[in-house]
Parts: C-alpha cells; structure tokens; sequence
C-alpha cells in the first residue's frame, strides 16, 4: 500500500500535465499530449525540469505503463519538495478509458 494517493483516470482532464516517466521507445508507442516525458532512469538529472510543478495547489500525478515504476519514484520526488500522485492504472488505463494519445509518426498509440 502506498503512501501516495491514486487518481483514478476518469478525474483527469483530457489535458491534464501528468509526468510520463516510460523510457523513450515506450513513450514513442503512445502518449498523453500534454504528458511531461522524463525517462524514470534521466530523473535525477532532470528533475529541474519540473519546478514549475513546485507552486501548484495540486499534485504532480505521476504514470508509467502500469503503476510500478511510478511507485519506486514517488518517495524520491516527495524528499524533493513535490506532492505527488500515482496516475492509477498508468498508460494502459489512460487509454483503455479512450483518453487522448498520440504516437511518433503519426502511427496508432498503443500501450503493450
């Protein structure tokens, strides 16, 4: 059990600014549009990035493919100032609820 909550997908708007933490070919695959993309493994080099999150009333909502990458990142970025929140379901509900995607290429998103 996690200390961090879970949004369910069907409280995220369509727009919403999740931080995408799948390594590249997976993001390639398919996408939020609004996602922030930071591999999971060029975190702690980029988390920099992700200052503009710092000041905002609501947490950074945090997805991979599945959930289990987001929960080994979630403690990390919490020591670091952010509130943060596990996407529940990850990439694979995002689009099992047909929110939309996009995929490199213009191919159709997909999320194996």
């Amino acid at each position: 059990m996690s200390e961090f909550p879970d949004v369910p997908v069907t409280e995220l708007p369509d727009d919403a600014a999740v931080l995408d933490i799948r390594e590249q070919e997976e993001w390639d695959r398919g996408h939020a549009p609004t996602a922030v993309h930071i591999p999971m493994s060029e975190l702690p080099a980029r988390v920099d990035e992700l200052a503009p999150f710092l000041d905002r009333d609501e947490p950074l909502v945090i997805t991979c493919r599945s959930g289990g990458r987001v929960l080994q990142v979630m403690p990390w970025l919490a020591r670091q100032g952010y509130e943060v929140a596990n996407m529940d379901g990850g990439m694979r509900a995002w689009l099992a609820a047909g929110k939309p995607m996009e995929a490199a290429g213009g191919a159709e998103p997909h999320v194996p």
